[in-house]
């Protein structure tokens, strides 16, 4: 209803001559778009996006939301759950305890901090209740949807007293140091997974509770960084379990250049490979939520939070990952930036020199506009897959993070999980980690063609996931399995080797569910319908290996061999969405001629919006592409802008609409526009850089951005 009221309210104003504050998107309830900022609202970081998360829940929070909602953005609050401004409870201020000694804290006593006395905090259960306040403050203010990010217990951490209390109430026997025993280290971690779902099932039945008595529908969501990059860098976060806490509507999937250019090992080479450890990223996230019917936004981030690098390397790594993101065709909800204030109002070391630092460049202020508004479009069908149509996955578990530690640590460049994964990725197969804990799930595996499995570095939390495995396999999967049984997190106290059962490893439980038994042999197993491949090697040795990507691949030639599976080493990796195309040149992967394509492209990271009639996917390339023979409609239209479009209105005589962008950035409208136009106006005043190509029926506008609303309006002879 009040959508209805804003837009009777346009439709008012239009008619004045004059415009309204803001203009009105009638999609924007499906929040396709949003960004998270700490700022009230200002002019240079007008994104137009469908939502404004205002970040923190300070006293100052009113008053940050009104501004943004004074200027027609649905907004939502976020706060960190790990850490923030919470002095308040660290000194007693909140219930009369000081709660010092709930820092994370080192094995040398030291606090692990975010900054000064902003500790990452071991939640106490007065911790919740503490947010919750916080949060209250947000409902007043009417915040739509709640964020509680990042919910982040270090490895390193776990020698607190507020941790060693939590242990003895968890596990009912005095605390044992995690470095002491892989057993130590396992139950530690799964400690800090219980003691994060614990704080967000608070807040999460706050707000519930809060929508019973109001009737409203606030919706609570968890940013979070993926499996793979806290597994990666030494964080437990409860991950996979939040799907099932009452109340979690879903998650924001926090990749961006920072996680995703983490050096891993492929070939027995360690470098960064943002592009394809994005693409893993991203799809584990997707595959947290498939069939639990969630939300899932992906982050971008133009930059990144180490603030030493130069423009153009994060430009190229922002389009490595705004592909590899877009390559997931489930998801088309986008947070399109963190924090546009350090975007588009700080400066960064200038590749020239780098005592200088320098203010965004237009050209990349004019191409992240492009962007912004074309990923409100992307809900797109058809969706058609060009090349491999080899449904592959590489199983993942929330246990990736429990083996991180000392005393013996998992492989330092999760190399157990990329040296199984990348030798698919690098040959054009979209390859995706699958959730271990979500196999219960009716159909999970249905999807999949194959899927590769290891317990180097991971163990399953419960037993139930072997069964739904076993009857993929039996009715037609393959599973390829890829272990040793060395990974002295055998020994830890767990399901495998308690009460009734006696397994010395999971895979023999697993094994037996296939009727193969633990002493199975290695090489090919039929199973039912399906197959079993198992080598009895270490999975991070592949990727130590110079060889071991072609081992890899030989061995799933064997395992798919008489089967209706083939697939083709390819180059590239090439997904059209709608009208959209999306494509990424591999390195590292056959030295076959590039992958051309022929057609009539634009392409959306080029300020100008050139039209482009090959695309050659080399090595490294990255392309968001608009297809222009899907996109034409032999109408007036935009199909492309470094603006917020609304109202457009077209008749036989002009086309009109209203643009809107941010301050002190450059335009670039690109419309489909059947005839030659004889004036074109913005804001009363002629627009002069224009260009019409008569034969591709385009036409091409520049302009100055402004904050606000202006009419635009192309005129036709009659």
């Amino acid at each position: 209803m009040k959508q209805l009221v804003l837009l009777l309210s346009l439709t008012a104003w239009s008619g004045f001559g004059a415009l309204p504050p803001q203009a009105v998107d009638p999609h924007q309830a499906l929040e396709r778009t949003c960004f998270q900022t700490g700022r009230a609202y200002g002019d240079f970081i007008n994104l137009r996006s469908d939502v404004a998360i205002v970040y923190g829940i300070d006293s100052g929070l009113p008053n940050r939301i009104q501004t943004w909602r004074d200027r027609g953005y649905r907004i939502h609050v976020m706060t960190g759950v790990s850490w923030g401004q919470y002095q308040d409870y660290l000194y007693g201020r909140f219930d009369g305890v000081n709660h010092e000694d709930e820092a994370q804290t080192e094995r040398s006593g030291k606090k692990i901090s975010h900054g000064g006395d902003v500790y990452y905090m071991c939640p106490g259960e007065n911790f919740g209740k503490f947010l919750c306040v916080g949060v209250q403050r947000a409902l007043d203010a009417g915040a739509e949807a709640i964020h509680l990010e990042e919910p982040e217990f270090w490895v390193r951490g776990g020698y607190s007293e507020g941790f060693k209390r939590e242990w003895k109430k968890y596990y009912g026997e005095d605390w044992i140091p995690p470095h002491t025993s892989p057993d130590a280290q396992w139950r530690a971690s799964k400690l800090k997974y219980f003691l994060y779902r614990r704080a967000l099932q608070q807040v999460f039945d706050y707000v519930q509770a809060s929508n019973r008595k109001t009737g409203r529908q606030v919706r609570c969501y968890v940013p979070t960084h993926s499996l793979l990059n806290y597994a990666h860098w030494r964080i437990v976060s409860p991950e996979s379990s939040l799907a099932r806490l009452q109340g979690c509507d879903g998650y924001i999937a926090q990749v961006w250049t920072g996680t995703a250019r983490t050096p891993n090992v492929y070939r027995g080479q360690l470098r960064e490979r943002t592009f394809e450890t994005a693409f893993l990223e991203y799809g584990a996230m997707q595959n947290l939520l498939r069939a639990t019917g969630r939300t899932v936004w992906y982050l971008n981030d133009p930059i990144e939070d180490n603030p030493n690098h130069d423009w153009q390397d994060y430009r190229t790594n922002w389009e490595s990952t705004l592909v590899a993101s877009l390559l997931q065709p489930e998801v088309w909800q986008f947070e399109v930036m963190p924090w546009p204030e350090r975007i588009f109002g700080g400066s960064y070391p200038s590749r020239q020199d780098p005592q200088k630092r320098e203010p965004i460049p237009a050209g990349y202020a004019t191409e992240i506009q492009t962007v912004i508004q074309a990923l409100n479009d992307l809900n797109q069908a058809p969706v058609k897959r060009e090349g491999n149509p080899l449904r592959a996955g590489v199983m993942v578990s929330d246990s990736l993070m429990f083996q991180r530690g000392e005393p013996q640590a998992s492989d330092p460049h999760l190399s157990q999980l990329y040296g199984l994964a990348l030798p698919l990725l690098k040959r054009g197969i979209a390859v995706e980690p699958v959730q271990l804990e979500n196999l219960i799930i009716p159909k999970y595996l249905k999807p999949y063609d194959i899927i590769l499995m290891t317990y180097q570095g991971m163990k399953p939390l419960s037993p139930e996931v072997h069964q739904p495995l076993a009857q993929w396999v039996k009715a037609g999967g393959i599973l390829v399995f890829w272990d040793d049984d060395q990974d002295p997190y055998l020994q830890v106290r767990e399901w495998w080797n308690s009460a009734a059962l006696h397994y010395a490893t999971p895979r023999h439980h697993l094994f037996e569910q296939l009727g193969l038994g633990a002493a199975a042999k290695e090489g090919l197993h039929r199973v039912g319908r399906g197959r079993v491949y198992y080598r009895s090697l270490p999975p991070a040795q592949l990727a130590a290996d110079p060889q071991g990507d072609l081992k890899l691949m030989t061995a799933l030639e064997q395992a798919t061999q008489g089967t209706r599976l083939k697939w083709q080493d390819q180059n590239y990796l090439w997904l059209q969405r709608g009208k959209y195309v999306i494509a990424a040149g591999l390195d590292e992967s056959t030295a076959a001629d590039p992958k051309t394509i022929h057609g009539e492209f634009v392409n959306l990271f080029d300020p100008e919006l050139l039209v482009q009639n090959a695309i050659a996917l080399t090595p490294g390339s990255r392309w968001f592409l608009l297809d222009m023979k899907a996109a034409k409609q032999s109408k007036t239209q935009v199909l492309a802008a470094a603006c917020k479009i609304f109202s457009a209105t077209n008749t036989s005589r002009q086309f009109s609409c209203r643009v809107e962008g941010i301050a002190k950035t450059e335009a670039v409208v690109l419309l489909e526009c059947p005839r030659a136009p004889v004036e074109i106006i913005l804001d009363g005043a002629p627009v002069e850089r224009r260009r019409y190509d008569a034969p591709a029926r385009l036409l091409w506008l520049q302009f100055p951005n402004e904050a606000r609303p202006r009419e635009l309006t192309v005129r036709f002879s009659r």
